[in-house]
């Protein structure tokens, strides 16, 4: 290529089946990315403000379409947010479980996320296996909530219904599993010298960047930066667990891999101490008009088929004010900013998404590098365009 020219080329917008529909406008020299664009908007649904215009309790399943890969963390994020505008303290038990239920979570989104960056580089063979250990937490998702996928469980002022009979065999059996199939990922991909070549110094951001673009989660701890939501401002319990936080030193993709399969790790660990020390107690606050009833009771106390019928109908009426909570989602932090005004509707919703914030550092990842090397990039920053577009 003659001097001081360059070409345009358009990489997507992609199929949902990849990383979603995503486009980037890369100029190239060469090889070479001199500049890259990333153009979104192509998902865009305009989930917070339906959620503005819902009942507070309608509003979450919106929450699962944002990130539908970790539906049970968006659940949490939506519902602690609305707790602490209402002053709910809710029972031992739901804490513990909906800790249980966030790192299951964490796993089978890191699963999906291995899988698919394998796939992207070549290693076809890792989806399939990243896949099986998966199947083990969606029929744990299935028995809760009744679906394999944008699974809603987790509710205000509790769970939407008693933990089911075999969660706990369920539950351990995926702690059999799982640890197994991490060890057979890592002799796959850790020490593969071409999974290497593609990953080690690639999408390099250094620390104090990834402050500046105010990256989170393993996006953040990749290049060094010890900040875990659960860590810095826990939530739910989280200081009850004994759990430690993964850190990369170069900040590359080949890091930002060796820290999800450590949180896997960590994930396991955690899940761990939350079935063995699983509280009983009621798996809801009982708060009437404002928490639902059980529905055993709705059939046979006429005080809970009011109650439920009203909640459900008018839904209950929120204070003057406005909060904001975060919770340690599996791609960083998601946040919840609900302002209320008095009414049964939410009068302000915004998320702080961590796939939108973590996007905007991809130029940094890939401007002076190869154009073989943007899917790499890509790939590690583990974006769903869902909660991108929102």
């Amino acid at each position: 290529m003659s001097a001081g020219k360059t070409v345009t080329l358009n990489m997507g917008p992609q199929h949902p089946s990849t990383h979603g529909v995503l486009r980037v406008v890369l100029e190239l020299d060469g090889e070479r990315v001199i500049k890259a664009t990333p153009v979104i908007g192509y998902l865009h649904t305009g989930i917070e403000k339906t959620m503005e215009s819902k009942l507070y309790y309608k509003a979450l399943p919106a929450t699962d379409r944002m990130d539908y890969l970790s539906p049970m963390s968006n659940n949490l994020g939506y519902c602690l947010a609305v707790e602490k505008l209402m002053d709910i303290d809710v029972p031992e038990k739901v804490k513990w479980a909906r800790v249980c239920l966030a790192e299951l979570t964490r796993i089978k989104s890191h699963l999906v996320w291995l899988g698919t960056h394998a796939l992207d580089l070549g290693a076809m063979s890792m989806l399939l296996y990243a896949f099986r250990e998966r199947e083990s937490i969606v029929d744990i998702y299935e028995a809760c909530g009744g679906q394999r996928m944008m699974t809603s469980y987790i509710r205000i002022g509790g769970l939407a219904h008693e933990l089911p009979r075999d969660f706990d065999k369920l539950v351990r059996k995926a702690l059999k599993q799982i640890p197994q199939g991490v060890k057979d990922y890592e002799d796959l991909l850790t020490a593969n010298e071409i999974f290497i070549r593609r990953t080690r110094d690639v999408a390099v951001i250094s620390a104090g960047d990834a402050i500046d673009y105010s990256l989170s989660g393993p996006m953040l701890r990749g290049s060094g930066v010890n900040y875990d939501v659960r860590k810095a401002n826990p939530y739910s319990g989280y200081e009850n667990f004994d759990f430690q936080i993964p850190l990369g030193k170069k900040g590359d993709a080949y890091d930002r891999y060796l820290i999800r399969v450590e949180e896997i790790k960590q994930s396991l660990r955690i899940i761990q101490q939350a079935i063995d020390g699983m509280p009983e107690g009621p798996y809801r606050a009982h708060i009437p008009g404002v928490v639902l009833p059980p529905k055993e009771d709705i059939l046979y106390k006429m005080e809970s088929m009011i109650f439920h019928f009203k909640i459900i109908t008018e839904g209950f009426k929120a204070p003057c004010g406005s909060v904001y909570q975060a919770v340690e989602a599996p791609k960083g932090e998601l946040g919840f900013y609900i302002a209320g005004d008095g009414t049964n509707k939410p009068n302000r919703v915004r998320v702080r998404p961590p796939s939108f914030i973590n996007l905007a550092s991809l130029p940094k990842l890939v401007e002076g590098g190869l154009f073989s090397d943007v899917v790499c990039a890509i790939g590690s920053v583990d974006i769903v365009l869902g909660e991108v577009d929102r």
